[in-house]
């Protein structure tokens, strides 16, 4: 055991949760995994050792546009408004 300055200095979290926004495509082929023990539940999908945040809202669109174009095979997020007043458009990618 090292003091509380030491164990600061060599902290690396273990997981960092980003935005969806974040990513310039996101393939609808990826797991969605959910966070059940967090202080607010929430789903994500994991690249590269980082976690996106999927807002309900997001898969919520998602399934309209799939149900219009089952072949979909990538999207993007785009986001707008901070807090209570965020959005998110989702955005079909063609090719």
């Amino acid at each position: 055991m090292g003091t509380i300055k030491e164990e600061a200095k060599n902290y690396a979290p273990t997981s960092t949760i980003k935005n969806i926004t974040e990513l310039p495509a996101i393939d609808v082929d990826l797991v969605v995994f959910e966070d059940l023990e967090a202080e607010f539940p929430y789903k994500f999908i994991e690249i590269d050792d980082n976690r996106y945040k999927m807002p309900v809202s997001v898969l919520n669109s998602l399934k309209s546009i799939i149900a219009a174009q089952p072949e979909l095979k990538k999207f993007k997020v785009v986001k707008s408004g901070k807090g209570m007043d965020t959005r998110y458009v989702v955005i079909p990618l063609v090719g």
